[in-house]
């Protein structure tokens, strides 16, 4: 019970929907309401059926590459820990929200690919799916936990920014990623451990 809390906590902070609000509304402000409704919802599945496929394809893969548990683990927690600070530090996602507003109606790019299922969170996949390779379930669970969370969180945007402002949203995912660093460096330092006592 304790790995389902903890790893569903940790793909809502990669997947990170408070951080990706702005974004999300930018994009979708132009469209009626009902219709907006209908991209948002049709994105995120594209996005789970993405994820689901990372998730079951990753064991795989690292096999193919011949990778050692520990390494999964110590890369692992490097990944998360780049993009925490990335959560806490960069202005990225303004750059992206000004050159992608302009599109029309988004299909898979970049709502679905990159925002939600994005690199970092399909790394995370591969490398949990390595961790737990004859428990497919403990990783399940909390995906789709996770992407129901964001799921909440996206489709009220417009009542998160209204309640809490800009500013709350901004310090809230910050927040979010001084917890991912710490995740990342228990990741890191579990690795580090295993490596030295195998």
């Amino acid at each position: 019970m304790n790995k389902i809390i903890s790893n569903t906590i940790l793909l809502i902070l990669i997947m990170d929907p408070l951080g990706n609000l702005p974004i999300f509304m930018s994009i979708l402000n132009k469209f009626k309401k009902k219709r907006k409704k209908i991209i948002l919802i049709r994105e995120m599945l594209i996005a789970l059926i993405i994820m689901i496929l990372f998730l079951f394809s990753g064991e795989k893969i690292l096999s193919f590459l011949n990778l050692k548990t520990q390494i999964v683990s110590i890369s692992g927690g490097i990944i998360l820990f780049l993009i925490a600070i990335k959560m806490i530090f960069s202005n990225e996602n303004n750059n992206v929200e000004k050159e992608i507003s302009k599109k029309n109606e988004p299909f898979l790019v970049p709502l679905a690919v990159p925002l939600i299922a994005g690199p970092s969170i399909l790394a995370t996949l591969i490398l949990l799916s390595h961790q737990y390779n004859n428990q497919k379930l403990i990783l399940i669970i909390p995906l789709i936990i996770a992407w129901s969370f964001s799921l909440f969180i996206l489709l009220s945007a417009e009542i998160f920014i209204n309640l809490f402002g800009q500013n709350i949203v901004n310090a809230l995912e910050k927040l979010m990623g001084l917890i991912l660093i710490m995740l990342s460096t228990q990741m890191f330092l579990d690795g580090i451990k295993s490596w030295f006592y195998k």
